[in-house]
């Protein structure tokens, strides 16, 4: 293989590995409210469904819930995790551009 092939696999194989990162900056260290062992935010069992999938849980319960006063932090939490998605996504998409 030329070196020019060779940078193009190592470059290849790095923008892979951090796709592999994708799902993870959907997630959030603290978990979700009553459930901190949850930790994405875009999708969860649902906390009184048991396995029924809720989409942006957090925001979804408090809504559901009632509880007004943390709708606006979960959908800030939503919102980071999905700025951080489309960052990573960017990013790659300039990376796989540069290694073509």
């Amino acid at each position: 293989m030329t070196q020019a092939g060779n940078a193009n696999v190592s470059s290849l194989k790095s923008i892979n590995e951090r796709l592999l990162q994708a799902e993870r900056a959907l997630t959030t260290n603290d978990g979700l409210a009553k459930r901190p062992w949850y930790t994405h935010l875009l999708y969860a069992p649902g906390y009184y469904t048991g396995y029924g999938v809720k989409t942006m849980p957090g925001i979804r319960e408090a809504i559901e819930q009632g509880q007004w006063s943390s709708v606006n932090g979960e959908i800030e939490r939503a919102a980071a995790a999905l700025y951080r998605e489309a960052s990573l996504v960017s990013q790659l998409a300039d990376a796989l551009a540069a290694a073509r």
